[in-house]
């Protein structure tokens, strides 16, 4: 039988602090992200914008469509 009184609800996660994420300098120029630039990137414009130096203006790429 239901009386009217709100539904019990599962104790959940209590809220944690987030530790902060350490941000470590990438260098784009580095052997290792070249090699991976040389086999991602299709053209010049579309390196810069996978390193994000985009334009404004900029051709957006297309999403791929999930099956």
């Amino acid at each position: 039988e239901f009386k009217g009184s709100k539904p019990k609800r599962g104790k959940g996660k209590g809220s944690k602090k987030k530790a902060k994420k350490v941000t470590k300098e990438v260098d784009v120029l580095s052997p290792a992200a070249m090699l991976n630039a040389y086999y991602v990137c299709h053209n010049a414009p579309a390196c810069l914008e996978l390193r994000g130096f985009s334009w404004p203006g900029s051709p957006k790429k297309k999403g791929k469509k999930g099956k």
